[in-house]
């Protein structure tokens, strides 16, 4: 337990510390580290208890920048949210939105490109829109437990200044994170371990503030939204192979490729099923899928099964080829195979 504490404190400060200087956004690099060590649906929880803790050290140090038109509409609207996205978590797996918000991450790598006056861009919304980003923001927040850099986006094109994007972010998300450590409890989603893991997270993040306070004056405000945008690329990449690969072990997935004497094939196996694409270079592309024999008609099961009556194992396939269909029947003895039949 040690160990892994050591490792969530020093990957909490190097996050923590890189927020610091691209405007949020540690929740969302911790996500695929704390999955190592906590249940996928405990990891909100955690990362909660430490950003509660970076919002209100961060209020206290720039609270003088806080600019309180954007969180009037903010926060009203992200309250009722946060409800939601916690009580969501209950039920459905977060990896899949993780895989959607890890998209979105990687989609702003143009923006590292772009020219000054392209990046410095002012764009101020409307309170309407202010409100749907607040209320997004609490759901995500909910669900996730972090989504700190999924709108650096929105705070940078308002023509914040450095100050005023820190100290407005901590206002509008400190609440939110407070009430998410309640219903996480209430759903009892909180135990020794994520308290342990989100107490070490929360000490780095009091570091960070400090670190934060030093090193934000000397950063111009080009160089900040730059290095917030790498920040989300970086995190949606991160983000996309964690909760990708949890999700292919969760659903029992595995990809194979392997050349053949006349082509390539590529089998996937994800749940219960089993696919195949075949690319034959005289019979050219080929769908194939595992499927029960009761799948056949009546004659074509007689016909399968009586063939070869000592086998122990028979695998039938549906094969979908461009103005064509087809099955395959695979007939094996003590695991060694017997015969492939066309039919």
């Amino acid at each position: 337990m040690l160990v892994t504490l050591s490792i969530v404190f020093v990957s909490s400060f190097i996050a923590f510390a890189i927020s610091a200087i691209c405007g949020g956004g540690a929740g969302l690099m911790l996500i695929p580290i704390l999955g190592s060590f906590l249940p996928i649906t405990q990891v909100p929880a955690a990362l909660s208890i430490g950003s509660f803790t970076s919002s209100s050290s961060r209020i206290i140090v720039f609270r003088q920048n806080i600019y309180w038109p954007i969180v009037r509409w903010f926060i009203p609207a992200a309250l009722p949210a946060v409800f939601l996205g916690a009580w969501l978590l209950k039920f459905v797996n977060p990896l899949y939105l993780e895989i959607v918000l890890g998209i979105f991450l990687v989609s702003n790598l143009p923006l590292l490109f772009k020219k000054q006056e392209e990046v410095s861009e002012v764009r101020k919304l409307s309170p309407l829109k202010i409100t749907c980003i607040g209320f997004m923001a609490g759901f995500l927040s909910g669900f996730t437990g972090a989504v700190g850099l999924l709108f650096n986006k929105f705070y940078f094109r308002y023509g914040l200044t450095k100050e005023e994007i820190i100290a407005t972010r901590a206002a509008n998300e400190v609440i939110l994170h407070l009430i998410k450590i309640v219903l996480y409890t209430l759903f009892g989603l909180i135990s020794m371990k994520v308290i342990s893991v989100g107490f070490s997270i929360a000490v780095s993040a009091l570091l960070s503030t400090w670190f934060m306070k030093w090193v934000l004056p000397r950063l111009s405000d080009l160089f900040f939204k730059k290095i917030g945008y790498c920040a989300m690329f970086v995190s949606g990449f991160f983000m996309l192979g964690d909760s990708g690969s949890h999700l292919v072990v969760q659903n029992g997935g595995e990809l194979l490729a392997s050349s053949k004497e006349n082509g390539i094939e590529t089998k996937l196996k994800w749940l219960n099923g089993e696919y195949a694409f075949e690319l034959s270079y005289d019979e050219g592309f080929e769908f194939e899928q595992v499927i029960p024999i009761s799948e056949l008609t009546e004659e074509n099961q007689q016909l399968i099964k009586s063939r070869h009556p000592e086998a122990d194992q028979i695998v039938v396939e549906v094969v979908y080829a461009i103005g064509s269909q087809s099955y395959e029947a695979y007939y094996f003895k003590d695991q060694v195979l017997i015969e492939k039949y066309d039919f």
